[in-house]
């Protein structure tokens, strides 16, 4: 067993690069605990080992008294001397244990040791290796699934592909191989787990970095890139050589470069948009292929109105809104999409809706139809809202005297107070149906 210890530590020390030394302390610290644990000695105990032979010595420690009361942890100076001749009052003496028992908690104890250092060892060289691969695309073997989490072998280092990283609707059988980003490594004292990802937006960028030399090279960049895993994805480039166009080195001679991506992806489809600093311009090209007649932005919301003919509103919105919502995202602002029509029928719901309120003003005496307008363009559209604004503001209407603010504020109070009334009796009566 002393041999084989010494080859093992040797063998460990070459092919994992951990000190002899590291593993000599560790392997003495460990066979004293363990050999106290064993229940065989209650006394102090230090464990050497012999770096020539690969024995494991135990050895008890006690102090040198003149009178012992506790023999587990004194020794007479009389005995002492039989052991040491020079031996003095207060000296630790060391006595060599051997039993078969020991020798035996020793080698098993030695084992575990080297067998946990060779993991721990393991471990810090496959997170050295992968620390530096984080947001890098590596190549594997799918080992096992597991509850829906896919085990893949990489280089003989088991990564992990949870479900929430799946792309919906990919299946993968054991031996199949598999490409995949390195999205997180989640280190222990105990394990480490690297977390691999094939729904990150960061996958698809990736992709196109191997398949483009262009954007490896740092002469086109990916500004952004937003995806529905599995259906569709959208991604902005920008080119920094004016004489290379951006979109068409993504999509290659015939589209070769895109549809390598496309078939990785196993066929969720891509769209590749040239990015300009024009809020305007990227949100057309965002929304492309849909033809865009007008736009109007709000830049403190970020928000924009889009105009399209009725022919083009169901491809700017996209299947259930895939592409408005994709395009927004990829903007980083808000996208409402409306027909030339339908902006005209809300234009005239507006408009009926102001004409009705206007009327309606008209009925109270002392409200004319130009008042009426002034009422409404000043957010007094009712009579309670007039009650609820009160005289001051009434004063604000020109034309209006002190004397008919008040007769106009005294007709919508008893107007707003009536309709309250009738709202509260239709309410009770619903309440007793």
């Amino acid at each position: 067993m002393s041999i084989e210890i010494l080859k093992a530590l040797e063998q460990i020390e070459r092919e994992k690069g951990i000190k002899r030394d590291v593993l000599i302390h560790t392997l003495e610290a460990a066979v004293s605990a363990a050999t106290q644990k064993g229940g065989e000695l209650t006394e102090e105990i230090e464990t050497e080992f012999d770096r020539k032979t690969g024995e494991i010595r135990i050895y008890m420690k006690k102090i040198v008294v003149d009178s012992v009361i506790d023999d587990t942890s004194e020794i007479s100076i009389e005995q002492a001397r039989d052991i040491n001749k020079d031996a003095m009052i207060n000296d630790i003496i060391r006595i060599r244990k051997e039993s078969r028992e020991l020798g035996r908690i020793a080698a098993q104890t030695a084992k575990q040791v080297i067998i946990q250092k060779v993991r721990d060892a393991e471990r810090e060289i496959i997170f050295n290796e992968f620390i530096q691969k984080k947001g890098v695309i590596v190549y594997g073997i799918v080992q096992q699934i597991d509850k829906g989490s896919i085990l893949v072998d990489v280089n003989r280092a088991e990564c992990i592909l949870p479900l929430r990283e799946q792309v919906p609707r990919e299946v993968y059988r054991k031996g199949e191989h598999i490409r995949a980003l390195v999205l997180d490594i989640v280190k222990t004292e105990f394990s480490l787990d690297i977390i691999l990802t094939r729904r990150h937006p960061q996958f698809i960028a990736k992709l196109f970095e191997l398949e483009v030399p262009e954007i490896y090279e740092g002469i086109v960049e990916i500004k952004g890139v937003v995806r529905e895993p599995g259906e569709r994805a959208k991604i902005s480039v920008i080119s920094r050589d004016k004489d290379v166009d951006p979109v068409g080195a993504c999509v290659g001679m015939k589209g070769s470069r895109v549809q390598s991506v496309v078939r990785e992806l196993r066929g969720e489809k891509i769209d590749i948009i040239e990015y300009t600093p024009n809020t305007k311009t990227f949100i057309m090209n965002a929304l492309s292929p849909a033809k865009i007649n007008k736009i109007n932005i709000d830049e403190d919301n970020k928000s924009a109105l889009v105009i399209v003919d009725e022919s083009h509103l169901s491809l700017a919105i996209g299947k259930k809104g895939q592409n408005v919502r994709l395009a927004s995202r990829l903007v980083g602002w808000n996208i409402d999409i409306k027909s030339e029509a339908n902006l005209e029928k809300e234009r005239l719901q507006v408009l009926t809706e102001a004409m009705k309120l206007k009327m309606e003003l008209q009925k109270i005496p002392g409200i004319g139809r130009k008042s009426a307008q002034k009422l409404v363009d000043l957010g007094l559209s009712s009579p309670e809202k007039i009650a609820e604004a009160g005289k001051e503001k009434l004063m604000n209407v020109p034309g209006f005297t002190d004397r008919l603010a008040e007769k106009i504020l005294d007709s919508c109070i008893k107007i707003a107070k009536k309709r309250e009334k009738i709202q509260l009796n239709k309410q009770l009566r619903e309440q007793n149906l």
